[in-house]
């Protein structure tokens, strides 16, 4: 297990971004940060009002966009036009190509979100675009809840890649144990708030690798709010 501790993480001030990269992105190169298995980019993105990413293509990346606060508009080639709010959950699928824009959807007040990027295991499939609200997300509880995984379990969305991805605020000194299997790897990102994960202590902005069949337990919580990624080793 190893932290990356949020003040570490890449700086981008660019007026109306300030962007912070646990992973290598854009201009910003640290070797020992090059994603964590097929986890490639968390970028905690502030965006000011009416601002915003303009037009640009991606192709064969898992791209979610998780909206911690304020509002995030969405446009993308293939028609697709919505508002991201916090307790919604959308992925893109840029596969064999796609071109979208993303703004602040409020001329009032900064929208804040992580945007990830996730590699797939299947290249050049049609480009596709999902989005769902999980009402659990918005209030603290004992576990966190999934909300991507490779087929679509449960309530969960599906994603091209033998991930799970666990969200959710946890409940004030709540204790939660998450046993990755012989083989699987884990990243866990503190959205807000603090605890002792294996005894450690760490709070917003940080990020969590665990090796593989590393057990993670994350306790003492505090106002907690956690992305929790379960992933093939290779």
């Amino acid at each position: 297990m190893y932290i990356r501790k949020a003040a570490e993480r890449g700086q981008v001030d660019l007026g109306w971004l300030q962007s912070q990269h646990s992973f290598s992105f854009g201009h910003y190169y640290d070797e020992r940060f090059m994603g964590h298995g097929p986890l490639r980019v968390i970028n905690q993105d502030v965006v000011q009002p009416a601002g915003g990413f303009s037009e640009h293509g991606h192709a064969n990346m898992e791209i979610i966009s998780y909206v911690l606060n304020g509002e995030l508009a969405h446009k993308d080639s293939e028609g697709n036009e919505s508002v991201i709010r916090p307790g919604d959950v959308q992925k893109m699928t840029a596969g064999t190509g796609i071109r979208h824009s993303e703004f602040n959807h409020s001329k009032q007040n900064t929208v804040q979100f992580l945007q990830i990027w996730v590699v797939p295991n299947k290249m050049n499939v049609a480009p596709g675009y999902v989005q769902k609200h999980f009402s659990a997300l918005l209030t603290p509880a004992q576990a966190p809840t999934l909300i991507f995984s490779e087929q679509g379990e449960g309530e969960s969305l599906p994603v091209y890649q033998d991930v799970n991805v666990l969200a959710g605020q946890l409940a004030d000194d709540t204790t939660w144990d998450y046993a990755n299997q012989a083989g699987r790897i884990g990243w866990l990102q503190v959205v807000s708030g603090s605890a002792t994960v294996n005894g450690e202590t760490v709070s917003a902005g940080d990020g969590v690798a665990f090796g593989a069949g590393e057990a993670a337990q994350v306790a003492s919580s505090k106002d907690l709010h956690i992305l929790y990624f379960d992933m093939p080793a290779k």
